[in-house]
């Protein structure tokens, strides 16, 4: 190489004198010269052609293999590698950095993203790092997507009224739901603290609540979810129709599954038309069409005959209600009147007066108040602090009202009649003046026998012994039936009674064929 780099600089001398003298003859010598030289210069050609070759070899091994490492980083590594076959080696500085990269793909939620000293630009400090994408579609900036026209991409909606996005936008909530449908892994975190995972253990152990928690206390209108259980009375089915149905009546202990019999109490007597227990579940008061009740002490195990009442000449005793607070018995009377009874000494203790026929009776406020019905189409409000009537008000549409329920807060109130109408009012409207009611039931044909709210208020039951399978679950503040209730399969036959357990797991109604049907309401997690 010297020595070529010598010979090119005489030559370019040479030159320079050639084109000095232009004019002169060339002398022999540097004819000579010359063609030495031109001879030198043939030989030096094959020997650039060559380097040249290999320099562009080289460049395009370097640009397919950054093509490679770009495809890797985009999509994972497509050439696997294979070992036994020479490689390469890259040897500046000892500088190993080329030879490797990180592919952060399965863990990065934007896959096209590139990672710090790989390519493409990372703005912004530690707290707030913002990747510079290697390809944007610039379509995607053109159109535009009704996320509310379709039903599976409403709710992709960040605000009610919210209709088109512009197709990048769609791509990233995309991208957004994905990853929470599928979540990663926390475990597997290599920046996961350890002692703070063994905090959290520590503090679930320490408490006592439900390690599975379910969606909201809020009951959705349309289809009610329901299990068909084993009858609460299997083990002891009725011969007769079932007149009254309690939670903890009959003494059955309600599973489920076996729902085991604990007593039977006799009444050899009294053909019982109505049993209930006292709520603080002291006793069980049983009647019927007699002029006399039984009291069945639970803790005692004693069963008491009380009556006649002093000063009352009633032929039957067999509709009565317990108060809350299981100090007061208010059972119908004849002629209109509603007789009160105290829980305790089973003595008469007052007299309320209607005007027609009293024909159903419900408690409020905790026992102080009463509402009652009957023959006159009235809704009565009784404060029994007083033993008045403070209010008084017209059952709007109803001749002769057979029904009343009102919710376990005392804000609603449902009155039937005997033509099928089930009207539910607001309490505080109604006494201020508004006998409008909120919502008329009018799904049954024939006389509402029972009513019933379940603990919450959210499930109203409406049904009439009259007819098959007349019996309606309704919705409230929706105020809808539900659609799937009764059953397809039509097993109720005359339904007459119905009670829902204290937490609202169950449902249990009982029939003119004897059997007490059990249901369990999936939407509540107790019984």
């Amino acid at each position: 190489m010297a020595t070529l780099i010598s010979q090119n600089a005489a030559s370019k001398k040479r030159g320079e004198k050639i084109k000095r003298k232009a004019l002169d003859d060339p002398s022999p010598l540097d004819t000579l010269q010359e063609t030495e030289n031109f001879n030198e210069l043939e030989e030096v050609k094959p020997k650039k052609k060559k380097k040249e070759r290999k320099e562009n070899q080289e460049a395009i091994t370097e640009q397919e293999m950054e093509m490679k490492r770009l495809e890797s980083v985009l999509f994972g590594s497509l050439h696997p590698v294979e070992f036994g076959k020479d490689t390469k080696v890259i040897d500046e500085g000892n500088d190993d950095s080329a030879l490797f990269f990180t592919d952060r793909s399965a863990n990065s939620t934007l896959s096209a993203y590139e990672e710090d000293g790989i390519m493409g630009e990372i703005i912004g400090t530690e707290d707030n790092i913002q990747r510079k994408p290697v390809w944007v579609d610039e379509e995607e900036q053109k159109v535009n997507i009704n996320i509310a026209k379709v039903n599976r991409l409403r709710k992709m909606r960040k605000e009610e009224d919210e209709s088109l996005i512009s197709g990048s936008e769609y791509v990233s909530r995309l991208r957004a739901q994905h990853m929470k449908l599928n979540p990663t892994t926390e475990w597997a975190r290599l920046d996961n603290d350890s002692d703070q995972e063994n905090g959290d253990i520590d503090n679930i152990l320490q408490t006592t609540d439900d390690l599975v928690v379910k969606g909201g206390d809020k009951l959705l209108p349309g289809i009610l979810e329901y299990s068909r259980l084993v009858d609460a009375n299997a083990q002891d089915p009725s011969s007769g129709p079932i007149n009254s149905v309690q939670f903890l009546l009959r003494f059955f202990q309600i599973d489920g599954k076996r729902n085991t019999k604990i007593q039977t109490i006799f009444v050899d007597d009294c053909p019982i038309r109505k049993a209930s227990f006292t709520p603080d579940g002291s006793q069980v008061i049983v009647s019927g069409r007699r002029k006399f009740f039984y009291s069945f002490d639970l803790v005692k195990a004693k069963m008491d005959k009380i009556g006649p009442l002093v000063g009352r000449e009633e032929k039957s005793l067999e509709s009565f209600e317990v108060s809350p607070d299981s100090k007061t018995i208010a059972f119908l009377g004849n002629e209109g009147y509603i007789l009160l009874v105290s829980t305790k000494t089973k003595e008469l203790i007052g007299t309320l007066k209607m005007n027609g026929t009293s024909r159903a009776i419900s408690f409020a406020n905790n026992g102080q108040q009463l509402l009652s019905t009957g023959g006159d189409g009235m809704i009565y409000h009784w404060d029994l602090r007083t033993m008045s009537c403070f209010h008084k008000g017209v059952d709007e549409g109803c001749i002769t009202g057979t029904s009343i329920s009102t919710s376990p807060n005392g804000n609603l109130f449902a009155a039937g009649s005997d033509s099928g109408i089930v009207n539910i009012y607001n309490n505080d409207e109604f006494l201020g003046g508004n006998r409008k009611p909120v919502k008329t039931i009018e799904n049954l044909t024939t006389k509402v026998d029972f009513m019933k709210f379940n603990h919450d208020a959210q499930i109203l039951a409406v049904c009439s012994s009259m007819k098959k399978n007349s019996m309606k679950l309704v919705h409230i503040p929706s105020y809808t039936v539900f659609s799937n209730w009764p059953p397809s399969n039509r097993t109720l036959q005359f339904p007459r009674c119905l009670d829902f357990s204290p937490a609202g797991g169950m449902m249990a109604m009982g029939n003119a064929a004897g059997h007490v049907l059990l249901y369990k309401l999936n939407h509540y997690q107790h019984a």
